[in-house]
């Protein structure tokens, strides 16, 4: 039998994680948090628990501003800010490196908006380098291959927020080619291919927020508007269209942050303004401002999660 340097279970997970043998880790348990960072590395929490995060092994190319996209066993990640058409994948109970997944349409320069089912992933705008993109596309995330187009949104933009339930997903706000940012948010069904509809609206115009969701309601996480970074949290009931409402504060003023979520909670990582390496959390189901969580391995912006129990998966 594998020594795995102690008891196994949950509780251990992170007491051994430094002392693990590579080819004696054990899978991870329970709902797994990943985030991508702004360079090639992976990290991943538990998101059930309230801890500093772990390295889980490296993208194979470096990953800002990436979309990410995640089914209950596989993550994956397409696009950086440095003009590429990757998609790598790993799955997400076994700590290790990427592998390439296929190619995105079109070169994207970051700023992929990630939402999806547990079959289907969906990656929504961009930037393209010559200005922004209202193109969605999705993959089977089973199958590893190239994108598909699914059509596109109201707004070419790159910067959203994304989320979904087990039947729609959501992009919200972002950086419009030519503007500063935008307040719009529309929804796709994600077993349908089309362009997006209109949801809603945020409060104000916000672009580099986080999006996390439960299966019946999603949080736009932080963000920049016109004044700078906000520490701002509001909500939307997926399966029903309108503008956001409040929910409360994160502990930190920031942009560019990651979030990841289980159908409980929402975790939020990350970003910059001041850079910073905090966690905080909420409650998904309630209101209210968000609580420590623990810290990244170090200060990281422009990341992107994924995690095997949002609100997308059934």
């Amino acid at each position: 039998m594998p020594n795995y340097n102690g008891v196994w279970s949950l509780s251990t997970q992170y007491q051994y994680a430094a002392t693990w043998q590579a080819d004696n880790v054990p899978p991870l348990l329970g709902n797994v948090g990943l985030f991508f960072g702004s360079d090639n590395r992976i990290e991943f929490i538990l998101i059930d628990t309230t801890s500093d995060s772990v390295d889980f092994g490296d993208l194979t190319t470096d990953s800002e501003a990436a979309g990410a996209v995640a089914s209950s066993t596989r993550a994956v990640r397409g696009g950086d800010d440095q003009a590429t058409t990757v998609m790598d994948f790993v799955t997400i109970v076994s700590r290790g490196n990427a592998t390439d997944f296929g190619d995105l349409i079109e070169t994207s320069y970051g700023g992929i908006g990630g939402c999806g089912s547990d079959t289907r992933g969906l990656l929504g705008g961009g930037n393209i380098g010559v200005g922004h993109t209202n193109v969605i596309q999705y993959v089977t995330i089973a199958s590893a291959g190239d994108a598909t187009d699914f059509g596109n949104l109201s707004v070419a933009r790159a910067m959203t927020a994304s989320f979904s339930s087990t039947t729609r997903g959501v992009w919200a706000g972002g950086d419009p080619a030519g503007a500063s940012t935008s307040n719009v948010m529309d929804y796709v069904t994600i077993d349908s291919t089309g362009n997006a509809a209109d949801f809603g609206d945020l409060s104000a115009a916000r672009s580099l927020a986080a999006g996390a969701s439960s299966a019946t309601r999603g949080l736009i996480c932080n963000g920049n508007e016109s004044g700078g970074a906000v520490n701002k949290i509001e909500y939307v009931t997926i399966g029903s269209t309108g503008n956001t409402t409040d929910f409360g504060d994160a502990t930190v003023t920031a942009r560019a942050r990651g979030a990841v979520s289980s159908t409980i909670r929402a975790v939020i990582a990350g970003g910059t303004a001041t850079s910073t390496d905090t966690m905080d959390y909420v409650t998904i189901a309630s209101t209210g401002n968000a609580t420590d969580f623990g810290n990244l391995t170090s200060s990281n912006a422009s990341i992107s999660g994924a995690s095997n129990s949002h609100g997308g998966l059934s």
